[in-house]
């Protein structure tokens, strides 16, 4: 669902703006998802608003979370299963694009007592993340905990290269999801996304229009599509965060939109990149991924962000990939944060599945998002999460051109049912 305006109403003493990266007094605005359950978040301004979307919607999914562990249920429409059993539990939802959900979900899987977890674990809450002078200070790292994230962020780059490697076509989301989940565990670290806001799963994988936040399913790859993983493990205290797109099959990296959206997407963030040092303004590099995306004929969708990473998993400042934002802040020597660009073919705007988290685009076009996390040094940037020599996925130079001159039927985003 595309987010709701803030709506105004009479407040009589001055709060501190809900905002992670604003220190200003709230105003009269109030998130009206927020009023609907009897909680007051202000805010102030509608920018800033809409800026922190993406965080402060993670506390109306724990909320449905817990009322649905009250009991608080709404009846469900679901399809018949297929010969295999699965079933798209959403059939009267109106997709925008050819995928569609294949459930049931695997059951969740298990975490030894032996790996060290992060506070959310348990009961899905992040608490650590919503005390007030945490989710608006931004952290400056000592030396001994720069390491800590240098280790963090070298597993999360093992994890995914290990996961990149099992994508073909025939393999679900949820058979890559058990070697994320494996993979993280042998590494005696916590997968990051487990039950992050009652988030299901050790991994996000998120297929052809799905922008982020895709929950793994039974459906199989095919042939020609992409698919972007997003890896996060907590160890030692600390939390990586990386994502990479990727072809499926030998067909997709032939399909000049793909190549074109995906390569785009790799682009921006590394020009990014490039300018992250002391003094940078978090809102410059909206400016200088826009730019990119532009020259491709793609578009920079603007709900998400990237944000601060260290012992909290999302935290300030935050970091908009749109141009013109009003991110408030600079690059200092210590922080760590990632910037992590989603880029489409056709429109920026969003919505999302009645499961409450898989993010596709409204027109049913492809999107692909890369990500890095960052540390700030005294004299530019330290990529954390960088590729190594033996990384699987790559660059891809740009095929021949269609020779009936359509490059792509799913370029314009049809919405045509899945066979």
């Amino acid at each position: 669902m595309d987010q709701a305006p803030a709506k105004e109403v009479t407040v009589e003493q001055k709060r501190q703006c809900e905002s992670t990266d604003c220190e200003n007094d709230a105003g009269s605005l109030q998130c009206p998802t927020c009023q609907k359950v009897g909680k007051e978040s202000y805010f102030c301004s509608q920018d800033c608003f809409k800026r922190n979307w993406a965080e402060h919607k993670k506390l109306h999914k724990a909320q449905n979370s817990m009322l649905s562990n009250l009991g608080v249920t709404h009846p469900k429409v679901i399809s018949e299963p297929d010969a295999d059993g699965h079933f798209n539990p959403f059939p009267a939802y109106p997709f925008t694009g050819n995928l569609r959900p294949s459930y049931p979900l695997s059951p969740r899987r298990a975490i030894p007592d032996s790996v060290k977890k992060p506070d959310y674990a348990s009961n899905g809450i992040p608490k650590s993340e919503q005390v007030f002078t945490t989710r608006n200070k931004i952290r400056i790292l000592t030396k001994q905990e720069q390491d800590g994230m240098r280790k963090a962020c070298r597993l999360g780059r093992e994890v995914l290269d290990i996961a990149a490697r099992a994508i073909k076509p025939g393999v679900t989301t949820d058979f890559i999801d058990k070697v994320v989940h494996d993979a993280t565990i042998e590494r005696d670290s916590y997968p990051s996304p487990l039950n992050y806001c009652h988030f299901p799963k050790s991994v996000c994988t998120s297929p052809n229009e799905v922008i982020c936040h895709g929950i793994p399913d039974q459906r199989p790859l095919k042939d020609g599509d992409i698919l972007n993983l997003d890896i996060s493990l907590y160890h030692g205290g600390f939390h990586s965060d990386l994502n990479e797109t990727y072809y499926v099959g030998e067909s997709s990296a032939k399909n000049p939109d793909n190549v074109r959206l995906v390569e785009a997407a790799r682009d921006c963030l590394e020009e990014a990149i490039k300018h992250v040092k002391p003094g940078a303004l978090f809102r410059d590099y909206g400016n200088i991924i826009e730019k990119v995306a532009k020259s491709r004929g793609c578009q920079v969708v603007k709900t998400y962000c990237g944000h601060g990473v260290n012992q909290l998993f999302h935290c300030a400042p935050n970091i908009p990939h749109y141009a013109k934002n009003k991110a408030v802040g600079e690059a200092k020597p210590g922080m760590t944060f990632t910037i992590e660009p989603m880029i489409t073919l056709g429109s920026y705007r969003d919505k999302t599945w009645p499961d409450d988290w898989t993010s596709v685009t409204s027109d049913g076009s492809w999107t692909a998002q890369f990500e890095h996390t960052i540390l700030v040094t005294e004299t530019g940037h330290e990529i954390l999460t960088a590729r190594l020599e033996d990384s699987p996925g790559g660059k891809v130079e740009m095929p021949a051109a269609a020779s009936n001159g359509v490059a792509n039927g799913h370029a314009n985003g049809g919405a045509k049912a899945a066979s």
